[in-house]
């Protein structure tokens, strides 16, 4: 039985990295950055059921340099799957398929979700900064 050259599969090496291929990357990560971000809010949840010596505890650790980056984190998550979120209810309407609108799409997902997250944490600071 003779051998011959099978083709490799194509991988991040051989595809040029594009925009469309980030915002694909970015909500699947997101996503999963949601569901670990769920189970910190439940993590809280459990510390405010269980009085204010748990509370305290747990605002401490969020209130941490580490913790306020991971709240940044979640922030951004958030916004980034929201607005992507949007951009593809829309493609599943049939709209934004030509590869212009795909591209300035993915663009907006992405600044409009540092933009998002800026505001929120303006309001945030503003109103109940220390």
């Amino acid at each position: 039985m003779a051998t011959r050259e099978r083709p490799l599969s194509p991988h991040l090496q051989i595809y040029k990295w594009q925009v469309q291929m980030q915002t694909s990357i970015y909500h699947r990560a997101t996503g999963i950055a949601l569901s670990l971000g769920a189970l910190l809010m439940t993590c809280g949840l459990v510390a405010l059921a269980a009085g204010p010596e748990g509370w305290a505890r747990f605002t401490g650790y969020a209130g941490s340099l580490p913790g306020l980056v991971v709240l940044l984190g979640f922030t951004w998550a958030l916004s980034y799957h929201l607005i992507n979120g949007i951009r593809h209810l829309l493609q599943d309407g049939g709209l934004g398929f030509q590869i212009p609108q795909f591209v300035r799409s993915s663009l907006i997902s992405m600044i409009g979700s540092v933009v998002l997250t800026a505001i929120v944490w303006g309001v945030v600071l503003t109103h109940w900064g220390q």
